[in-house]
């Protein structure tokens, strides 16, 4: 059985698998995040929010298995292989050996670590807010390795090479993403 997934069965499936906060705001900020990608590209928003939704479906409790549980997870639940090789292909290189090949499994690859970095620049400012963040904010700190240490910039870069995208708009969507769900990954801050 191949099945399609609900953003709300998606989000219970999550649920299940994630209990910490900040890893709940993170599939949130990168669901927000595809959604606006596929507008960009007029690509199915749902689905390319629940595949940014379910990417991380594994990774509190097995995060030494990262994309092998979430596709064993998946392939149990009789989701779709599109989800399931969508999801993987953001681990490529690291956990994965699916390469990301479509619109969205590249945008993904690239969007990962990028909404982790831009969350770290957003705490770290007085507003506690990516509602007034620049592009050039961001930047600055991408090129500081030893601010958000744990953010590999080498996989932002290559997931920019492979859209084919300048970094400096990627950053810009990403943030455009972001901010339509400030309040739900807590970045709305007080502003």
């Amino acid at each position: 059985m191949d099945k399609t997934i609900t953003r709300s069965e998606a989000w219970e499936l999550l649920g299940e698998y994630t209990k910490t906060p900040a890893l709940l705001k993170h599939a949130l900020a990168v669901e927000a995040v595809m959604k606006h990608f596929a507008r960009l590209n007029g690509e199915d928003e749902e689905i390319w929010g629940i595949v940014g939704l379910l990417h991380d479906l594994d990774y509190e409790k097995y995060p030494d298995e990262h994309c092998v549980k979430a596709k064993e997870i998946m392939e149990g639940r009789g989701i779709s292989s599109f989800y399931i090789r969508a999801v993987c292909s953001h681990g490529y290189g690291i956990c994965s050996d699916i390469k990301p090949e479509s619109a969205l499994e590249k945008t993904l690859f690239t969007i990962d670590e990028l909404t982790g970095l831009i969350n770290a620049v957003c705490l770290m400012r007085p507003s506690k807010s990516v509602l007034d963040l620049e592009v050039k904010s961001v930047k600055k700190k991408f090129k500081d390795k030893s601010f958000a240490a744990g953010v590999d910039r080498e996989v932002i870069l290559k997931g920019c090479e492979m859209l084919g995208i300048p970094l400096e708009n990627v950053i810009a969507e990403t943030i455009g993403g972001m901010r339509e769900n400030a309040e739900a990954i807590g970045l709305k801050g007080n502003l």
